[in-house]
């Protein structure tokens, strides 16, 4: 025969409803007060403590002060003094302060700022809890598990714990029994939850005898109340028990999860035991450090129970989220935020005390003034400091799982590599996959109608078809990201026709993708997408150029191109022998003189013109190599301008030819980019070539003038010619041709007027 866990719940949830509305009109009948009494040798009641800002605390209520009547009557005959140590379940009351008295009435109605935790959050606790509640109970009706009653169970104790607190708090019997049992029983029920949770899925965490150990110590803290309730034991030591039976029940549940955890690291639960402990960490240490464990050692607390209480709003939360959705949180990472920040905290921490320390509360209308300067200057030297920290240890910060920018720059230079589109997809398939919680990658191309047009090879109709509505809304919009229950899909790039879709799918559930993933998503969308042009522009140029080819004419922009890339490879070459050969050189001319200065008078005469003349072909080469790098890369025509660039050129030549060269460079005043300067330099420089092996000319005059906006260059000789009807014939010896030609990539007109025995006169527009 089974439990009857379906009645019995349905049995809670009535009873838990009928405390609740009990709880809500004894919390308005009776306002929180705030202050704890205790009876003295003498007789009398003195306040023992003040909360802050409770209706105590701001009437003046202090400690040692004597409680002379409480609702008109003698305060030696209030239960919830005598009982608990509370001031509470008060309408009137009669205090003497310093010898003087003060009669005080509690209004009916009190909104302060312990309401808020009192009663506000507890009511959102229960209403979250209720909705967590519902949806497992109708989720679970066929399937009847036990471990979703136990869950439920545990939500109804840990919300009905919290709001029968309130009531407990101002002295209620009959709120103080059921918050004792329900109290205890959090962890308890908790352990017992996780326990069948993994049972149902294979998996035995720990042994049961643990919850039964727990189950033991809850029924005798409740005995012990009764105990003391039924002989009218003033309750003292109790209220240490129970916080202790907390605090070991809960450091178990921690301990018997992380060991759970060793079991089961390389199953797909492991992920799940790992959200259940930083959840249960978050909502319950504030708890356990700030209250639970100073009052078990000193019976004083840092921080409120009903404060600290307010953390337990995570569970109900985290449980939503995880048993509702269909996703869970990424528990790495946030562990690596976490570890992070808390070592960050740690100095400013640190400087906070130390400037709370250094300056005293001596003129109460100066201390918030300096407060609030000393504070203002110490965030921004701890956002300085982060700031450096953060871009040192950039790298360092978390797992090699998340470090998306060297993932980021990894790609960028992995697909600097890429011949094609499919390379560039490979790789970013790779990268996702090794940085994010995904197993497989696939590539899907939706047309502007969305519709399916291509998909990836390696994809399966099962893989993608479930998802074809999301696939279709993202090709919407570059970068757009659409997650799913197993992974997600993002458009990584468009074209005229088509977009690129790439659906990233787990095995598992995966993760929430944090906003670093979401970014770094974006960014290798936008990474691709562009590579993805790039391919489709460079598809588009040799398919033209293959046009081009056809045709025979090759157009302006083409011959310019060719030109910038022979530039290009005459700047690397001379880059290179100026590096290389000519340093070379230069070494090896020195070695040889040094040889030459230790040869004696005794060695051989023979030996020595030897090296002598070595020595001055190595001059005659090292010349020629640096003249070399001058032609292939004129760097006075980028230090100075053309013009100067011209003389040093003209100048050159004449030193090597035999005939008079006459450069007229005087009108030339024309600013150009330096392509446009680069061009000219080298149509002067193949006529004075020409002019040099073929002319036999005795004066050359070279004119470069700028006439309105244009600019004119004249190149004439007094050479031998030729038959200008030959001229296509002989251009390409002559060099003409490449005159020509770049002549075409400038936008200019070129004019050639020659004949036998009549020199060659060339006249250039631009």
């Amino acid at each position: 025969m089974k439990f009857p866990f379906k009645k019995l719940f349905q049995l809670s949830v009535i009873l838990s409803i009928i405390l609740t509305i009990y709880i809500i009109i004894f919390n308005f009948n009776f306002p929180y007060i705030g202050a704890g009494v205790k009876i003295t040798p003498e007789n009398e009641m003195v306040v023992t403590a003040v909360e802050p800002k409770t209706w105590a605390d701001k009437v003046g209520i202090e400690r040692g002060d004597i409680i002379l009547e409480i609702n008109n009557t003698t305060p030696l005959t209030h239960q919830p003094a005598l009982t608990y140590g509370l001031l509470e379940q008060v309408n009137t009351l009669e205090v003497m302060q310093d010898g003087i008295i003060k009669k005080l009435s509690v209004p009916a109605t009190l909104f302060s700022y312990q309401t808020v935790f009192i009663i506000v959050i507890p009511l959102t606790v229960l209403l979250l809890c209720i909705f967590c509640m519902f949806y497992i109970y109708k989720s679970n009706k066929e399937t009847n598990l036990k471990s979703a009653h136990l869950l439920n169970f545990f939500l109804l104790i840990i919300s009905m714990a919290y709001i029968s607190a309130s009531a407990s708090s101002r002295g209620d019997i009959i709120s103080r029994f059921f918050n004792l049992a329900l109290f205890t029983m959090v962890p308890v029920s908790y352990l017992h939850f996780i326990y069948q949770y993994f049972l149902e899925l294979g998996k035995k965490l720990f042994n049961i005898n643990y919850i039964k150990f727990g189950y033991i110590l809850v029924l005798l803290n409740i005995l012990t109340e009764i105990s003391l309730y039924m002989n009218s034991v003033a309750i003292g030591f109790n209220r240490i028990m129970n916080l202790a039976t907390f605090f070991i029940m809960l450091v178990l549940t921690f301990l018997l999860k992380f060991k759970g955890l060793k079991k089961i690291k390389y199953s797909e639960q492991a992920y799940i035991i790992k959200v259940l402990i930083v959840t249960n960490v978050l909502a319950f240490t504030p708890f356990l450090l700030f209250y639970v464990i100073p009052f078990i050692i000193f019976q004083e607390y840092i921080f409120s129970a009903t404060f600290l209480a307010s953390f337990l709003l995570l569970i109900p939360l985290s449980l939503v989220y995880q048993f509702v959705a269909t996703k869970i949180y990424d528990i790495e990472f946030l562990l690596g935020r976490i570890r992070y920040y808390s070592l960050l905290a740690v100095i400013p921490t640190f400087i906070m005390l130390g400037i709370m320390f250094a300056i005293e509360e001596k003129n109460s209308s100066i201390y918030p003034i300096q407060l609030s300067v000393y504070i203002f200057l110490g965030m921004i030297l701890v956002f300085y400091l982060k700031e450096i920290i953060d871009y040192r240890f950039r790298l360092k910060r978390f797992s090699e799982k998340y470090n998306y920018q060297d993932s980021i720059f990894k790609y960028t230079q992995s697909i600097r590599k890429a011949k094609n589109l499919d390379q560039v997809i490979s790789e970013l398939k790779q990268v996702i996959v090794d940085v994010l919680h995904v197993s497989r990658a696939y590539v899907i191309e939706v047309d502007k109608h969305k519709q399916i047009v291509s998909v990836d090879l390696a994809a399966k109709e099962s893989d993608y078809s479930p998802y074809l509505s999301e696939i279709r809304d993202v090709s919407n919009e570059i970068s757009k990201i659409i997650e799913l229950d197993k992974g997600f899909v993002i458009n990584i790039g468009e074209t005229e026709n088509k977009n690129f879709i790439l659906l990233c799918l787990s095995a598992l559930n995966t993760p929430i993708l944090t906003r670093d993933e979401n970014s770094w998503l974006k960014t290798l969308a936008f990474y691709t997408n562009v590579s993805l042009e790039n391919f489709l522009k460079i598809d588009e140029l040799m398919h033209h150029l293959q046009e081009v080819k056809m045709e025979g004419q090759s157009p302006e922009w083409l011959s310019k191109l060719l030109f910038s890339i022979e530039e290009k490879q005459r700047s690397n070459l001379a880059k290179d022998l100026h590096d290389s050969v000519l340093q070379d050189l230069v070494s090896l001319k020195r070695q040889c003189e040094l040889a030459i200065a230790d040869i004696n008078q005794d060695d051989s005469q023979q030996l020595k013109e030897q090296l002598q003349q070595m020595n001055y072909n190595m001059t005659k080469i090292i010349k020629t190599t640096r003249e070399t790098c001058q032609e292939l890369r004129p760097q006075l025509l980028y230090d100075l301008g053309l013009v100067k660039a011209l003389n040093k050129l003209v100048s050159q030549y004449q030193d090597m030819v035999d005939f008079e060269i006459r450069l007229n460079t005087g009108n030339f005043t024309s600013s150009l980019d330096i392509d446009t300067q680069l061009n000219l330099y080298r149509i002067v420089q193949e006529l004075l070539t020409n002019a040099h092996k073929h002319s036999q000319a005795t004066n050359v005059l070279i004119i470069l003038v700028c006439i309105k906006e244009k600019i004119v260059l004249h190149y004439e000789d007094n050479g031998i010619g030729f038959d200008g009807h030959t001229i296509i014939d002989k251009t390409e010896s002559m060099g003409l041709s490449g005159i020509s030609e770049r002549v075409k990539a400038l936008k200019g007109t070129i004019e050639i007027n020659t004949a036998k025995g009549q020199g060659v006169k060339v006249d250039i527009e631009l």
